[in-house]
């Protein structure tokens, strides 16, 4: 038991270092290669904050453990809205201004729904995760062409050239950038290691696990990167990193267990997880979106946020464990 949990504390931290570590190098290779700051912060820093989501669902996946990867994406995506934007907007409230940020919400919206419909025959195939992670491909290159438009204009793009890392030779950066990917790759393994070890010891089902332990501490990048940009005055960049990470959750790292281990899913996760994730996205679409103007979230709103995560972790207790 003491390995297991060691695997998972390591797995962790590991995790965060070398997904920090693949975006810096990959960041800074595109920058050598001439790419805007806007389509280097929507693409590549969107993928690198779901790296640790991606890699943990892919080495569960072929280690025959779908339903951790499954728990992870919708899990990831409950804390991040929950934890990660509640705690962000008690520090601030968030006003959000980017147009890259409200077409991607309604296309957060629209991927959700989609990935309702597929699991709606409490089947994940691979079928599904053909479409899923396909659809990806394509809202990337539609939002690609959308952000060279607003070039120059989208005030998401100053947030990120703020952020975007310090110049490094190029022979650095591709050398942090192979690095974190081997790295990134042997922490998850370490890391569903561990998770697996843990849900059996435990009698836990790995679908809980993944849900919980693992959605939580595969969003800390999401969560650093949004308190951050909150205490910065950052708030388009605090909302956008989740936004865009929902977005890669939802469809790839979903998708992933369908392409690699299609699976029949826990009974919890139609009956409980996918509704509370379905109302999250519907509640942070109305707050963000900004109808008549900014969108924002308040305080109060934060709150509510993170007061959800907990009631999260409660029903999960009452429908699982407390049985």
């Amino acid at each position: 038991m003491l390995y297991d949990i060691l695997a998972i504390i390591a797995g962790f931290f590991l995790l965060i270092w070398s997904a920090d570590r693949l975006v810096a190098g990959a960041a800074t290779v595109a920058k050598h290669l001439g790419i805007p700051p806007l389509i280097v912060g929507i693409t590549i820093v969107g993928f690198g904050t779901s790296a640790p989501e991606i890699m943990v669902a892919s080495i569960a996946s072929l280690d025959g453990s779908p339903s951790l990867a499954i728990g992870n994406a919708i899990g990831s995506n409950i804390a991040n809205i929950t934890l990660v934007l509640g705690i962000a907007a008690l520090i601030t409230p968030l006003e959000i201004h980017s147009r890259i940020i409200k077409k991607e919400l309604p296309l957060l919206l629209l991927a959700t729904a989609m990935a309702i419909f597929f699991l709606s025959d409490n089947h994940l195939g691979r079928l599904d995760g053909s479409i899923l992670c396909g659809s990806l491909f394509v809202l990337m290159w539609w939002i690609t062409r959308q952000a060279l438009k607003d070039r120059g204009t989208d005030p998401l793009e100053n947030e990120y050239l703020q952020e975007t890392p310090k110049a490094m030779p190029l022979s650095r950066a591709l050398f942090w950038l192979f690095t974190g990917l081997v790295l990134l790759t042997v922490s998850s393994k370490l890391l569903v290691f561990g998770a697996v070890n843990i849900a059996t010891a435990f009698g836990l089902s790995e679908l809980v696990i993944g849900l919980t332990i693992i959605a939580v501490g595969t969003s800390l990048p999401e969560l650093a990167a949004s308190i951050a940009g909150a205490l910065k005055g950052e708030h388009d960049l605090a909302i956008g990193n989740v936004v865009g990470s929902n977005l890669f959750n939802t469809l790839i790292v979903l998708g992933i267990p369908g392409l690699i281990a299609p699976s029949i899913l826990d009974s919890g996760v139609l009956q409980r997880d996918i509704p509370f994730l379905l109302i999250l996205t519907v509640i942070l679409f109305i707050m963000a979106f900004g109808f008549r103007g900014a969108g924002r979230i308040n305080r109060v709103e934060g709150f509510l946020l993170t007061c959800g995560f907990f009631a999260y972790q409660a029903l999960l207790y009452i429908t699982v464990i407390g049985k």
